[in-house]
């Protein structure tokens, strides 16, 4: 346990952001399984849908620091390329 008071507070600092980001990559995850079963299923709007609330998803995340910014730009890119995301 520490022994400073800013320490203290950092420890309950971390423990926030923890529950936030594991909140927020958790939500990335279900964008993109739902992404990845639209496009197996060749459903080209629901593709789009989802690649835009993925892509979506990524940027706010990116912008909170939970996911690097350059993750988040590859994401994009990969949803963006996609032949069913752009139909």
């Amino acid at each position: 346990m520490a022994n400073i008071k800013s320490a203290e507070k950092a420890s309950r600092k971390a423990a926030r952001n923890a529950l936030r980001n594991k909140a927020v990559l958790s939500r990335l995850k279900t964008l993109h399984k739902k992404y990845e079963q639209a496009v197996a299923k060749k459903d080209a709007a629901a593709a789009r849908a989802a690649g835009i609330a993925y892509a979506s998803a990524m940027d706010k995340a990116a912008k909170k620091k939970v996911v690097h910014r350059n993750a988040a730009n590859h994401a994009k890119s990969h949803v963006a390329k996609s032949a069913l995301a752009k139909v």
